[in-house]
């Protein structure tokens, strides 16, 4: 049974179209039904649209409370029938009460190896702190900021000459491939959410590492 995704966005999407693309497949067990933004002029909103991917816009500027903003997106998700929420680059903070009703049914990509880098500016703090393995994680969203169990995570090499620009765009490389993996994980159901820690099935091999220096 193909679940119905929405995808939260704030800016281009970029990890959104990903999302989308591997939806795509035959026997992708999700189909992305709505991404919703939080600003009109989001660039994301746009790619959806041309993807033929229903849209929706609610201005947190044109609410109150946090909280009625919020009501608002639950109206919109329950709306389309969403059962699973992707957050791809959401520059909002939710309440717990939001994060909460969506426990287990919503997942974020973040910059790093989590749980190092919780936060921003991820890149620059791994070159001041000279790391040689940085990445990114896909994890389940609680009310802690970037603290959620972990669904996946890729690592790449941090290069002598790097800068924060350059290693952002290795890494975004490697979020367009996880996010996709992480959100078929869930929802065929081969990674679970249970008592606050992801639980796996399926065959895993401890035989691959990553080096740096290679």
């Amino acid at each position: 049974m193909s679940r119905r995704v929405a995808v939260l966005i704030s800016g281009r999407g970029s990890n959104m179209v990903s999302l989308i693309e591997a939806a795509r497949g035959p026997d992708f067990p999700a189909e992305i039904a709505l991404v919703l933004s939080n600003r009109p002029d989001a660039g994301g909103l746009e790619r959806a649209r041309e993807a033929g991917i229903a849209t929706a816009v609610i201005d947190h500027r044109t609410h109150p409370t946090r909280e009625s903003f919020e009501q608002a997106m639950d109206a919109v998700l329950a709306e389309h029938g969403i059962e699973f929420i992707c957050l791809a680059g959401f520059m909002r903070v939710l309440t717990e009460g939001f994060v909460e009703r969506w426990a287990g049914r919503m997942i974020n990509v973040h910059p790093s190896l989590l749980p190092l880098f919780r936060g921003v500016h991820t890149h620059r703090r791994a070159l001041e702190e000279g790391v040689l393995i940085h990445g990114c994680t896909v994890h389940f969203v609680v009310p802690e900021l970037d603290a959620g169990p972990i669904i996946a995570q890729a690592a790449v090499p941090v290069v002598p000459g790097d800068t924060e620009d350059s290693l952002a765009a290795r890494i975004l490389v490697q979020e367009h491939r996880l996010y996709p993996q992480a959100l078929r994980m869930i929802c065929d159901g081969s990674a679970r959410l249970e008592h606050g820690r992801v639980i796996f099935s399926g065959p895993w091999s401890g035989e691959g590492a990553l080096r740096s220096p290679a």
